[in-house]
């Protein structure tokens, strides 16, 4: 049996999101539009190399291009991530590939962490229907004030890592 075009666009952009260097150039993109140079040189790879994962990330559509520039006689595309292109459903990873990821990415940040007061939880609560709600949106209306974030380095800037995990747990 051959396996359907949905199957293999959802292996694509599972592939290209649960990939810790397509993640952190995923945070880069969330605060400005950059091109395959400028994420080269933020994270220290190739531009090649660079290039190589913005086109996957394309690919999948979790990124979009915010525009093209002429530099040195050629012309660089400039992309851009924003969180409601994440996938979901039938489109994303599963939660184990997410949370593994996640979970990497977090011990990656947090060799890099300054002393400073860290909001930190881990909580498996039973909470009624409208605590649920009331919370999700909350965190979603201040993860969304976050990703409207200043391009890297603005003066008077601060640089964070946020990573926000809320999901219903079954009751078995």
């Amino acid at each position: 049996m051959v396996p359907s075009r949905v199957t293999f666009e959802r292996l694509a952009a599972m592939r290209a999101w649960a990939h810790p260097v397509r993640l952190r150039i995923l945070g880069l993109l969330t605060g400005e539009a950059m091109s395959a140079a400028e994420v080269a040189r933020a994270v220290d790879y190739t531009h090649a190399n660079a290039s190589y994962h913005l086109r996957h990330l394309y690919s999948a559509g979790l990124v979009t291009i915010a525009g093209t520039e002429k530099v040195r006689g050629g012309v660089a595309t400039r992309y851009r991530y924003s969180p409601e292109l994440e996938p979901h459903g039938a489109g994303g990873p599963t939660p184990q590939v997410t949370f593994q990821v996640l979970a990497d990415e977090i011990v990656r940040r947090g060799r890099h962490a300054r002393p400073c007061r860290q909001v930190v939880t881990d909580a498996d609560l039973w909470v009624s229907e409208e605590a649920w709600t009331a919370a999700r949106t909350a965190v979603y209306e201040a993860v969304d004030a976050l990703h409207s974030a200043v391009p890297a380095q603005s003066p008077g800037a601060v640089r964070t890592s946020t990573t926000v995990a809320m999901f219903l747990l079954d009751t078995a």
